[in-house]
């Protein structure tokens, strides 16, 4: 499941092995936080270090404009959106790259736990700006 290519493929690999536990033991059906509870659970046993809930700023033009609660910042580096919906849609992802870029992180994931089987995409912030992440972290 680690693709080393891949900028944080550790981090994304205990994120995943965690989610579907938890997919795994719960099932589909249940609301959104229930998720999150039963996630932050896991990372706790897996020793993944993490933030639920994090209020990030959201910048335009480099002015803050705003913020917004990330579900989990994992690692102070990976932003993790959670979905307890049917069916993902491309509004779902489009959502969860603007937050990467508001919150300039480089890496992002977007969970999908309402289907039958768990739903995940690996998200790529093409605006990434190593030096303001910086400034912001």
């Amino acid at each position: 499941m680690i693709k080393e290519e891949y900028k944080y493929s550790d981090i994304t690999a205990k994120i995943l092995k965690c989610a579907f536990e938890v997919h795994k033991y719960l099932g589909n059906g249940f609301q959104e936080v229930i998720y999150q509870r039963a996630l932050e659970e896991e990372f706790n046993l897996e020793s993944v270090t993490f933030i639920r809930e994090l209020e990030m700023p959201i910048f335009y033009k480099e002015k803050q404009i705003g913020t917004r609660r990330v579900d989990f910042l994992v690692e102070n580096v990976i932003s993790l959106e959670l979905k307890a919906i049917i069916k993902m849609e491309d509004v779902h992802l489009a959502q969860a790259i603007n937050y990467l870029e508001a919150y300039n992180l480089e890496i992002g994931m977007l969970l999908n736990f309402g289907a039958k089987s768990l739903e995940y995409k690996r998200l790529i912030n093409p605006k990434f700006n190593q030096l303001n992440h910086k400034n912001q972290v």
